[in-house]
C-alpha cells in the first residue's frame, strides 16, 4: 500500500504545477490533481515555491486551511467518485451537484462529510466496521441534500 511522506504529497502536487507550467508531460494523476490546482488559484504562489511549501506549517491554531489536505481530498473524492466506492457515493454526488452552483461547490460539501467522518472514526465516535463508516458517510450526504431541498 503506498504510504507516503507530508513531504511527499506536498512535492507531488508542487512538480505536477511545475510540469504544468512548463508543458512538461503529466501522469494521469498528475493531470486530475491540475484540475484541482487550477479551481484554486490561492495556492498557486505557494505551489511555486517549493521551498516554501515544504516548509510551511498549516496549524488549526494559526486558522488556515492546509492547501495540500484540501487538494488530496479531492483528490480522495475523485478516487471514491470514479469507482463508486462507497457505493452509492456516485449518485449522492450527482444529486448534490445538481443542487449547487457548481461541481467545485459540490466537492466541497462532500469533503466536509469526508473530514468529518475521518475525524469521528479516529476518534472513536464511529464503529471501527467499514460498512458503518460508509453508512455515516452517506448519512451525511443525505443530510447535506436534505438541506438543499433535495429528496431521496
Amino acid at each position: 500500500m503506498f504510504n507516503p511522506s507530508k513531504e511527499d504529497v506536498r512535492r507531488f502536487f508542487c512538480d505536477a504545477w511545475r510540469k504544468q507550467n512548463a508543458g512538461e508531460l503529466l501522469t494521469p494523476l498528475e493531470g486530475l490533481a491540475l484540475k484541482w490546482i487550477a479551481a484554486h488559484p490561492e495556492y498557486h504562489a505557494l505551489l511555486d515555491d517549493p521551498e516554501r511549501a515544504l516548509a510551511e506549517q498549516f496549524s488549526v491554531e494559526r486558522g488556515v486551511t492546509n492547501p495540500f489536505l484540501h487538494l488530496s481530498m479531492h483528490l480522495a473524492l475523485e478516487e471514491q467518485l470514479s469507482i463508486d466506492q462507497p457505493p452509492g457515493i456516485r449518485s449522492a454526488f450527482a444529486r448534490l451537484a445538481a443542487r449547487t452552483a457548481t461541481e467545485h461547490d459540490a466537492a466541497h460539501e462532500a469533503m466536509e462529510c469526508l473530514g468529518e467522518i475521518v475525524w469521528r472514526a479516529q476518534r472513536g465516535a464511529l464503529p471501527a466496521d467499514t460498512e458503518a463508516i460508509n453508512a455515516a458517510y452517506l448519512e451525511c450526504l443525505q443530510r447535506r441534500l436534505s438541506a438543499r431541498g433535495a429528496t431521496r
